[in-house]
């Protein structure tokens, strides 16, 4: 199983490249897989995976993706007091 992460994009660096912000921390992504940087804006949501982005989103869906990890990550921090 793939996870992807979501990330809104905060600069374009160059033909291939952009900086991705995920929730205040910024990392370079590869964009060949979107075609590049004429194929995305300043302000996309993506999914990023092992550093590329992989798909455009809107900002609902990434919303929707981010709380559902949170709430995984609550239900194991749960789960593991429950069993400490």
């Amino acid at each position: 199983m793939c996870i992807a992460i979501p990330g809104k994009i905060s600069k374009i660096i160059a033909e291939n490249k952009a900086e991705v912000d995920f929730g205040g921390v910024f990392r370079e992504v590869n964009l060949d897989l979107l075609g590049g940087a004429s194929e995305v804006t300043v302000g996309n949501h993506v999914l990023v995976h092992v550093g590329y982005a992989i798909s455009i989103i809107t900002e609902e869906e990434a919303r929707m993706t981010i709380e559902a990890f949170d709430e995984l990550l609550a239900a194991n921090e749960a789960f593991d007091k429950g069993n400490a």
